[in-house]
């Protein structure tokens, strides 16, 4: 079967709700009439079952069913962790 869910990769920006991380979304695209490119960020509720998410990973995230009044993205998979300091 093919899955036809949407899937988003960016940055995580805030974990500090249970099984719930805050995942910002920076798109860029071209003006339709100036052309110069414009950057666009989105901040997305994500639902991390296990609380695995950093502050600064990396993460794949994909659609899924309304899991709250906010919440309608699972985390796939954590693509880079944040560098430790």
């Amino acid at each position: 079967m093919d899955n036809n869910r949407k899937e988003l990769s960016g940055l995580v920006q805030s974990n500090t709700m249970d099984k719930t991380v805050v995942v910002n979304i920076v798109r860029s695209f071209p003006h339709p009439v100036y052309k110069k490119y414009v950057k666009f960020s989105k901040k997305y509720y994500v639902h991390d079952e296990n609380n695995k998410c950093e502050c600064g990973d990396t993460v794949l995230i994909e659609e899924s069913k309304p899991l709250s009044k906010l919440k309608r993205w699972r985390v796939k998979k954590i693509l880079k962790k944040a560098a430790k300091i």
